[in-house]
């Protein structure tokens, strides 16, 4: 039976067509992937769903016994309460009958009466049988475990909500979501805060999770791993394709010549996203996947238009062959280890990742990388001449009174390079030719960091330095930054839980341990 039924719905802002003439189905136990570009209407459907939006014609239909939760990338959780006190308030009738139980337990010890011991052992019974109903013996371990899988340790589970970050407050939404069990759950982009563990553990929630779940997320190994069904949101219409990711970009490329192109690349990086997926698929037997040289992933790829207008652009590039060395880098904060003694150089052509769990110490490595930090000892050494390029303080530093096409096309190879060919690379990313001379300020989030970052693959630094960068972006900008980052003739730092980006373009894997402060560099 459906949970959510979607009938004949149309969707308009004033003029603009979000979707029309959509029917849709949802039923228990599915797990369905909602795809398509920024502005395609994946989030107007979790809001009509949700009741906060109507429909401008059809209609939306939730069955009245479905208990929906939600969760998106700005969930935050606030107040005086700590993290531990919110889940442990979504089990108040439990409490109460755990409070019960004691009370019952004290009169026990002290009565004397046969017949008010008879009364006190029958309800104790029925306690008994109440608990055993609602599972309520497991709460405190259900508990403990979302938190502790989720990344909170003792001292942050029990701190009041509101004195945590923005990403600890989002995690702590989340864990509430989870622990109520809905019955359908609307989940945007949830891996955004999560470490690669936390993402693991998620995965393998929704795996044992028996009812029905929507996704939107940029996270293709975590599309790939948790749904059943995959919707696009194309051309006003959903097109569906049974199966996961895989599937999807499989399918899709067999019926994608029968389809009118909605942007010039489109059909170019789905065809190179199908050779990514075959790759990594030959690449599951290899014991080291990131123990390859960029030139085979080079010579790996056919030279599409989209990578040939990239090495165009890149094609006067010229850098040493050492770029940066770290020496015996150590970092303490209040009192504890961060890193210690970490070494590395960076090489032309080297795409360093980073990885271990929040806390671990990566975005503060990558701050001492970048300056912003000064390391407790050791030293870093970048090479006579060589520049970087931070995306972060790229996208810090945009100015809103530019337009975007100024922005690009007067910093880095942009100055040099033909607006023709600049403006292609950004239409790439996204960008119309309307939205070219937009200022940036009045830019969403997200077309920002797609300025940001056409600014970083464009600067001609030697370095390009992400953190976390596919937080930021949809899957088509993903795809066009990492065939950048793969012709980039320079060198990649980048901070990542996203297991398919990692796979992609790392040569370089420098794992951190947060128990230890040991980092480790594998190739």
């Amino acid at each position: 039976m459906s949970v959510i039924r979607l009938e004949n719905v149309t969707k308009k802002y004033e003029d603009a067509m979000i979707f029309r003439d959509i029917y849709f189905r949802l039923s228990q136990g599915e797990r369905v992937g909602l795809i398509g570009r920024n502005g395609a209407g994946k989030s107007t459907v979790f809001r009509l769903i949700m009741g906060k939006e109507e429909p401008t014609s059809g209609k939306v239909e939730i069955d009245p016994q479905a208990k929906i939760g939600y969760f998106s990338q700005f969930s935050e959780l606030s107040g005086s309460l700590s993290v531990q006190q919110e889940l442990e308030m979504c089990f108040e009738q439990v409490a109460l009958i755990e409070r019960e139980l004691q009370e019952v337990a004290e009169k026990l010890g002290s009565v004397t009466d046969d017949g008010e011991m008879d009364k006190l052992l029958s309800r104790q019974a029925e306690l008994f049988e109440q608990m055993e109903h609602l599972d309520g013996w497991n709460v405190s371990v259900e508990i403990n475990t979302v938190l502790t899988k989720l990344g909170f340790n003792d001292h942050s589970r029990h701190q009041p909500v509101g004195e945590l970050s923005g990403g600890w407050r989002n995690r702590a939404a989340l864990a509430k979501m989870l622990i109520q069990t809905p019955d359908v759950v609307l989940l945007d982009e949830p891996t955004n805060y999560l470490d690669m563990e936390g993402i693991a553990w998620l995965e393998q929630w929704l795996f044992r999770f028996k009812g029905a779940m929507i996704l939107v997320s940029h996270d293709r190994e975590f599309i790939d791993k948790v749904v059943t069904r995959t919707i696009e949101i194309e051309n006003y219409h959903f097109q569906e394709y049974d199966g996961n990711y895989t599937d999807y970009v499989r399918k899709k490329k067999l019926r994608k010549k029968e389809l009118d192109r909605q942007f010039e690349w489109e059909e170019e990086l789905l065809l190179m996203e199908a050779e990514a997926i075959d790759s990594r698929s030959s690449k599951k037997t290899s014991k080291d996947r990131l123990s390859r040289k960029l030139a085979d992933n080079k010579k790996r790829i056919e030279p599409h238009p989209v990578n040939v207008l990239i090495t165009d652009i890149y094609e006067k590039l010229r850098f040493p062959d050492k770029l940066c060395e770290v020496k015996q880098i150590s970092q303490t904060y209040d009192g504890r280890r961060i890193f210690e003694n970490i070494s590395f150089d960076i090489q032309k052509e080297d795409r360093l990742v980073i990885v271990g769990p929040n806390g671990s110490g990566k975005s503060t490595l990558i701050k001492v990388l970048t300056g912003q930090e000064k390391q407790e000892s050791g030293e870093v050494v970048w090479e006579r001449g060589v520049s970087y390029a931070y995306f972060n303080r790229m996208w810090e530093e945009l100015d809103p009174k530019d337009t975007v096409s100024h922005a690009v096309n007067t910093y880095g190879l942009g100055l040099d390079a033909p607006r023709k060919k600049v403006n292609k690379f950004l239409s790439m990313l996204q960008f119309s030719e309307a939205d070219l001379s937009k200022f940036i300020g009045n830019l969403s989030g997200g077309q920002k960091a797609r300025v940001a970052l056409a600014k970083c693959l464009l600067s001609g630094a030697a370095v390009i330095i992400l953190d976390e960068p596919t937080n930021h972006l949809d899957l088509t900008s993903i795809q066009v930054m990492e065939q950048a980052l793969i012709h980039f003739p320079g060198a990649v730092i980048t901070v990542s839980h996203d297991r398919f980006f990692i796979d992609k373009i790392g040569t370089k894997m420098l794992t951190f341990d947060p128990d230890t402060g040991v980092s480790e560099l594998s190739l």
